[in-house]
C-alpha cells in the first residue's frame, strides 16, 4: 500500500494556498500520469467561464482515478495551466473543493493560450497507490 507525506521543511515558508511543498511517496506500486486534463464535456461541449471549466476538469479527472481504481486521496502532483488575464480563485477554490484536507504538491503556471481558443485552462495531475 502507498503511503504519502507532505514534506514541510521548517528552513522555509509555508506554502502560499492549501497545497504541500513536495509528497514522499513510497511502496506505490501504481502510478497514474494523466495528459492535461481539458473542459470538455462527454457531449462535446465546453462552458465559458474557466470557474465551470475547473469543474468539468475535476469531473474528467475524478472519472480517470476511478477508471483506475484510485482516488483523490492518491494525487501526489497537480499542474493547472490557465489562460492569463483569467480569475484564478475560482480555478483555486475547484481544486480545494475536490481535494478536500488532501494535501499534493501544486504548480499553477499562467500561458498566453492552450490548444483550443475555447479552453481557458487544464490540469494534470500524478497519482499513486
Amino acid at each position: 500500500m502507498a503511503s504519502h507525506r507532505s514534506i514541510q521543511p521548517q528552513e522555509i515558508a509555508p506554502p502560499a494556498a492549501q497545497y504541500a511543498h513536495a509528497i514522499l511517496t513510497t511502496g506505490a506500486g501504481r502510478w497514474l500520469h494523466t495528459s492535461g486534463v481539458v473542459p470538455t464535456r462527454p457531449d462535446g461541449s465546453v462552458p465559458a467561464s474557466i470557474e465551470d471549466q475547473a469543474e468539468v476538469v475535476w469531473a474528467n479527472i475524478s472519472a480517470m482515478l476511478v477508471e483506475a481504481e484510485m482516488s483523490v486521496n492518491d494525487i501526489v502532483s497537480v499542474t493547472t495551466y490557465a489562460v492569463v488575464g483569467q480569475p484564478l480563485a475560482g480555478v483555486m477554490a475547484a481544486r480545494d473543493r475536490v481535494l478536500g484536507d488532501h494535501r499534493a504538491a501544486s504548480t499553477l503556471v499562467t500561458v498566453p493560450a492552450l490548444a483550443r481558443p475555447e479552453w481557458l485552462m487544464e490540469i494534470a495531475v500524478i497519482a499513486a497507490a
